[in-house]
């Protein structure tokens, strides 16, 4: 007699509750999403606004090419070649508001020779800082949370690669920008979201970009999610949205189901979160299933920033533009009580013709800060300040781009301000962060187990035990999860025929 199939509830629609679904329902467990959003995605998420379309998450995606990093484990989950990608010769242009400029190219080999030529004076870190990236173009990152023996073999050919990771593992981006003497050079890595990131971080990604397995999907993060989430239901697999969960179900330590703040009470065999780590740990499970390690890395442990972002619909054709510019102020701007930014960080999406009508341009900043409690409690306690507050930002980033752009202002049809309260209403994440825990140089990369003590059948996906975040974590731990449930349950992890082509789905 066959037993039925074993079903998998997953909290939480984003990139890792999709792709943890999508693996559960190709490994032959009927799995169930439930989301708190009325669409998936969680962060990896864009909105429309008067015809304007506005992306919070996607700047490069990595794996789009199929032979990189990422590229077939991508490839397992939805069909990544129908996407069209860009590939932007700039990743960033540096800009003072007295006129001066750097130029750093995706590129290492043209990146290396416009910074030699505008920074002789660095020449030595500048030869230093390409030769490790060229030097972690084959990293096997993909590999190493593969089973035994594979993981073996990549772990082989990273040991020639130690001395480098070590040294660039063990100093944050700022720290070691301060070696810098040109100061357009030096805020490339000491300033932003990333400052607190182990150098390690950029390095990689300069090595994906120059591979061209870096590429910006036009679409931006929705032409991700939404296939993803079309592959899950067509495989079979159910995605309730509006959907929250307000508690985990323990029996005899073991997870076997969620009940709902409706009430509704769903049983399961194995339980899945996607969901805020903090949340997931010390709220739906009532921190019950930690111990003093866990405690600790989260009462101490960095976090990514919150932020607000400023997305503007302007009624110009700006594709003359870079497409990433990184003002320095000569005045800083201050966003909250706590937070003054000495850089303003702008993206011109002209190149994703979908984002704005033909001849127009959606803008985006993004303006990152610690202070998220101001926001949150502003939004809830003085509704009219909290307007104010937007409308006083939005102000200031326009007043930047007027002093750079000359009649911009003219020229905005459509002004949209989130927050880091917007965060928090929509996702849920701890403190509003953008990407989870931050991979300092005390932490790294390493993913923190996906399991909690002395709890059975669940397991923990996303950005909360992968530090780094980001869509490439999503993909790593859902895989990861349903490899450690087919072991468990001694089932081979097989994916259906469709996996190498996921238009055999529809057909």
């Amino acid at each position: 007699m066959t037993s039925a199939p074993r079903k998998i509830v997953i909290i939480g629609g984003g990139v890792a509750g999709l792709c943890a679904g999508v693996y559960a329902q190709l490994c032959g467990y009927p799995a169930l999403i439930l989301e708190q959003h009325s669409i998936p995605g969680g962060l990896a998420t864009s909105w429309e606004r008067g015809g304007y379309t506005f992306e919070t998450c996607l700047h490069w995606f990595l794996g789009s090419s199929p032979t990189g990093a990422l590229g077939a484990q991508w490839r397992e989950v939805f069909d990544v070649d129908r996407l069209r990608f860009v590939q932007e010769a700039e990743y960033q242009r540096i800009e003072t508001e007295d006129g001066r400029s750097l130029i750093v190219y995706a590129d290492v080999d043209r990146m290396e020779a416009e910074l030699l030529r505008a920074a002789p004076e660095d020449s030595d870190e500048i030869k230093a800082f390409a030769a490790a990236i060229r030097q972690s173009a084959d990293f096997p990152m993909d590999e190493m949370s593969a089973a035994w023996p594979r993981r073996a073999m990549a772990m082989l050919r990273l040991l020639p690669k130690l001395p480098l990771l070590q040294r660039w593992s063990g100093i944050s981006a700022a720290d070691y920008g301060r070696r810098f003497k040109n100061d357009l050079l030096r805020r490339l890595f000491t300033d932003g979201a990333a400052a607190d990131m182990a150098a390690i971080a950029l390095v990689f990604m300069f090595a994906w970009m120059t591979q061209r397995n870096a590429g910006y999907a036009i679409g931006g993060a929705k032409a991700i999610i939404d296939p993803i989430a079309e592959r899950f239901r067509a495989l079979g697999g159910e995605l309730r949205l509006m959907t929250q969960v307000k508690e985990i179900l323990v029996e005899d330590d073991a997870a076997v189901g969620v009940e709902l703040s409706s009430g509704e009470i769903i049983r399961a065999d194995w339980v899945i979160s996607g969901a805020d780590g903090r949340a997931t740990i010390y709220d739906m499970l009532h921190g019950e299933y930690c111990n003093e390690a866990i405690d600790t890395f989260y009462e101490r442990q960095k976090v990514f920033p919150s932020y607000l972002q400023v997305s503007l619909g302007v009624a110009r054709d700006l594709s003359r533009e870079p497409g990433f510019v990184a003002r320095m102020l000569s005045t800083p701007l201050r966003i909250d009580p706590e937070t003054e930014l000495k850089t303003l960080s702008v993206r011109f999406f002209h190149f994703d013709p979908t984002f704005a009508p033909k001849g127009k341009t959606a803008v985006t900043c993004f303006l990152p800060t610690f202070n998220y409690r101001y926001w949150v409690d502003l939004h809830r306690t003085d509704p009219a300040k909290y307007e104010d507050e937007k409308r006083r930002i939005a102000e200031a980033v326009i007043a930047v781009l007027e002093r750079r752009l000359p009649g911009i202002r003219q020229s905005i049809e459509v002004t949209d301000v989130s927050t880091p309260a917007t965060v928090v209403r929509f996702t849920g994440n701890w403190k509003g962060s953008m990407e989870g825990f931050l991979p300092t140089p005390d932490t790294g990369f390493a993913p923190r187990r996906q399991t909690l003590p002395g709890l059975d059948r669940f397991l923990m996906v996303g950005q909360w035990v992968h530090p780094g975040g980001g869509l490439p974590s999503g993909l790593m731990t859902a895989r990861a999860a349903l490899q450690a449930i087919c072991r468990r349950e001694h089932a081979p992890f097989l994916l259906a025929a469709s996996a190498r082509d996921p238009r055999a789905d529809a057909a």
